[in-house]
């Protein structure tokens, strides 16, 4: 770790991002309370969490903008945007502004799909191979860390001072977050390669993932496990008031098991790429959460804590293992459609497991999604960890003949 914090570039850009992380969290959270209070409906709360998760549809388009761009000056117009859809903000006075504030979490989740695979593609700019599982590893460790203390953030200044304190707080770490953009030197070189038909350029991305054997395998595993570890999303207020016999406030409480495990589980994943490659490492942190999904079904306070632990430090170990892949099995041209296809690839299986959780709560007993989270993610991780890591082809860019344009 201090190795890489000794690169003045990447600790900016590491510092940045976890920043900026702090402050979008704090402001989700506080903004899906004040349209709570706003308007008294729950649904509309839901839905600020829906309209910054409705963007991602669009990452191949980002994804193409990083790779032709310097990411520089993608993460710099990114956060600066930013910025300014925040303090419209300030405008919301009643029930009748609401829109507005969807309006801004919309711009953040699309300002965040440019963000993430900036500062992806950058990384693996300014670092060797070698190096790269450090860094994702400090960089989840920071996410993590940030999650502990965006709750206090959001909701404890919401309820003590109110909504524009959080406007301001989040305000605050963009302004540092940008200080320590402007001062990167290095600007990650957009790659100008042939042009090709726009749908061969956007799908591009998705292509690279497919034909090369081992991202096709690291990416599909995970969103098959992302197709039910989404239910613990849904699941997770019958586990403390059903099992637990607890009120549903004590779900934080829980929680928490998982973000003060998933530190240690950020701090030794790089070492765990290093010793035994991304392939097996992912394949260990789906065992983690296997195992912790299975230990979750006894009803017992030390065991359930015990469980959302293993979680919390399998989850790192699996996500650091999958973007060190996706940062080290694809060529500089493809950094940025790469990133987002995977995002996108993993993230929509997600998000029709928390709904179609939600569903199947009120069908079966949650300890009966318990054990499908653990036999399915248990299933995931012992394919992956009888995989090999295959060879990276090249991913055929070159421009279509006009007859088969034409007919595009």
């Amino acid at each position: 770790m201090k190795e890489i914090l000794r690169h003045a570039d990447v600790r900016r850009l590491l510092f940045a991002t976890a920043l900026s992380m702090l402050g979008d969290s704090a402001l989700w959270l506080g903004l899906g309370i004040w349209v709570k209070t706003l308007t008294g409906s729950n649904a509309a709360a839901g839905l600020v969490f829906f309209a910054f998760t409705l963007p991602s549809i669009f990452s191949p388009l980002s994804g193409f903008v990083v790779d032709r761009s310097p990411k520089r000056s993608v993460l710099r117009l990114a956060n600066l945007a930013t910025l300014v859809l925040v303090c419209m903000l300030f405008l919301v006075q009643d029930k009748h502004q609401v829109w507005l504030i969807y309006v801004v979490v919309l711009g953040q989740g699309a300002a965040y799909t440019f963000l993430g695979s900036a500062s992806s593609a950058l990384l693996r700019t300014l670092l060797p191979d070698e190096q790269l599982a450090a860094a994702n590893g400090v960089r989840q460790t920071a996410n993590e860390l940030m999650r502990l203390l965006s709750p206090l953030a959001g909701a404890g200044l919401f309820s003590l001072v109110g909504p524009r304190a959080v406007i301001g707080f989040q305000l605050g770490a963009y302004l540092v977050a940008a200080f320590l953009l402007m001062r990167l030197r290095q600007a990650g070189p957009a790659v100008v390669g042939e042009r090709t038909h726009w749908r061969a350029e956007l799908s591009a991305g998705v292509r690279h993932v497919w034909v090369t054997t081992s991202l096709r395998q690291m990416v599909g595993s995970v969103g098959v496990v992302l197709l039910v570890v989404g239910f613990l999303e849904t699941i997770s207020f019958a586990l403390v008031t059903q099992g637990l016999h607890r009120s549903a406030a004590f779900v934080g409480v829980v929680f928490m098991a998982q973000g003060l495990t998933a530190v240690p589980g950020g701090l030794t994943a790089s070492t765990a790429v290093k010793r035994f490659g991304e392939l097996r490492t992912a394949a260990l942190g789906m065992a983690l959460l296997a195992a912790g999904s299975a230990v979750c079904i006894v009803s017992q306070l030390v065991v359930v804590v015990l469980g959302i632990g293993l979680l919390g430090f399998g989850v790192p170990w699996l996500v650091v293992a999958l973007f060190t892949g996706v940062q080290r099995w694809t060529p500089p041209a493809l950094q940025g459609r790469v990133y987002s296809a995977t995002d996108t690839l993993i993230s929509t299986p997600q998000t029709i497991s928390i709904a179609l959780g939600a569903g199947l709560s009120t069908l079966v007993s949650y300890r009966v999604l318990l054990a499908v989270i653990g036999i399915v993610v248990g299933g995931c991780a012992a394919y992956l960890a009888t995989r090999r890591r295959g060879p990276v082809p090249e991913v055929d860019l070159r421009p279509l003949p006009a007859t088969q344009a034409a007919g595009h």
